[in-house]
């Protein structure tokens, strides 16, 4: 039996430290338009643990933030409130409703009995305004409560691992939902004129769209090695077709976030529906167009720079379904021709890449 130490002589146990509990159990591009507010909360709050409640795949993402100190999984399925959280230890501090402004998600964050709630729902908090930048919205929600946030403080580092194809163009043609992908032959189409033109063009895509990656690739004649989908990374981190990537949970198909972002930050542009990725090529200033449909970009779309463009075709709508399940009609009024004047006007190499404000569409 080991003798107990004098009790003047035991360690003292380390203080707890005060918590925020962050609830945005969404997608990539939800957490990345989120990072300016995450931001401010971190530097309102130094001394405090900043735990966000989020699908555990975002991990990645959430630490390279440099605003979140632990992730707390939670994820409900269709964008929706989850069951419960699983929140060890002493009650949050502060708990931050930064999923919607109903009173699902404000419920939610009342379980774990947090000393203070910021909601949109909540009985002391701001009015929800409709057709609000993402962005916008949760900054003016944050500086409600008396807490200074920026909407333009968007820009990740570059993750520090290599690019699994630097310079290239990236397609990427899957979204969320039908209603948000551009037809996978308009995409091929696009891609095998960069091809045509010397770029090199890979295609990426999440794990469960490997049949549409492989359909733009074949239709654009683009070799097995630049797509970039499919099963997640096995053992031995194998992306694509028979890449290695080196840096652990997979993002987008055999990616990990960390190559991921490497492949964005080293890109010479992405092409992409209203989806992750585009929000991946803001936070690294790379060029990018952006195709939107049911949504409008002055809701979602990029900052305010000539290096992006955000096409958008509606008729008397505004607003679509962003879950339909077939393209939406304002969608499919961009052409493929549109696409390519788009990108001859934001193409910039690497290097040459300067600070962004506000938002743009054409």
């Amino acid at each position: 039996m080991t003798a107990l130490p004098p009790p003047e002589l035991a360690a003292a146990p380390e203080p707890v430290r005060p918590a925020i509990l962050v609830l945005r159990a969404l997608g990539l591009g939800d957490l990345l338009a989120a990072v300016p507010a995450l931001r401010a909360l971190r530097r309102a709050f130094p001394p405090y643990e900043m735990v966000l409640a989020a699908p555990e795949e975002l991990a990645p993402a959430a630490a390279a933030t440099g605003a979140v100190d632990r992730l707390l999984p939670a994820a409900a399925p269709g964008r929706a409130v989850p069951r419960t959280l699983d929140w060890p230890g002493p009650p949050p501090e502060i708990g931050v409703d930064l999923h919607g402004n109903g009173q699902a998600s404000h419920r939610l964050l009342r379980t774990v009995r947090p000393r203070k709630v910021l909601a949109f729902a909540a009985p002391d908090g701001p009015l929800w305004q409709v057709e609000e930048h993402e962005r916008d919205r949760w900054c003016r929600f944050l500086r409600w409560y008396g807490i200074p946030a920026d909407p333009t403080d968007l820009r990740l580092p570059h993750p520090g691992v290599p690019s699994p194809a630097p310079g290239a163009v990236v397609v990427h043609p899957g979204a969320g939902a039908p209603a948000r992908c551009w037809p996978a032959e308009r995409y091929a189409h696009i891609a095998a004129e960069l091809r045509a033109r010397g770029h090199r063009v890979v295609v990426t895509g999440g794990p469960d769209e490997e049949e549409l990656v492989t359909e733009v690739a074949k239709r654009a004649d683009l070799p097995e090695t630049d797509t970039f989908a499919g099963p997640p990374a096995g053992p031995a981190g194998t992306t694509g077709r028979g890449a290695e990537d080196p840096a652990g949970v997979p993002a987008s198909g055999g990616l990990s976030f960390p190559s991921l972002s490497a492949l964005v930050a080293e890109a010479r542009a992405v092409v992409s529906g209203d989806t992750g990725i585009a929000h991946l090529a803001v936070a690294h200033t790379t060029p990018s167009v952006t195709l939107f449909g049911p949504v409008p970009p002055d809701e979602w779309g990029p900052p305010r720079h000539p290096r992006h463009q955000a096409l958008w075709r509606p008729d008397q709508r505004r607003h679509g379904n962003p879950h339909g399940r077939a393209p939406d009609p304002a969608l499919l009024r961009i052409q493929p021709d549109d696409v390519l004047r788009a990108l001859d006007e934001v193409e910039a190499p690497p290097g040459t890449r300067e600070p962004e404000t506000g938002s743009r569409t054409s």
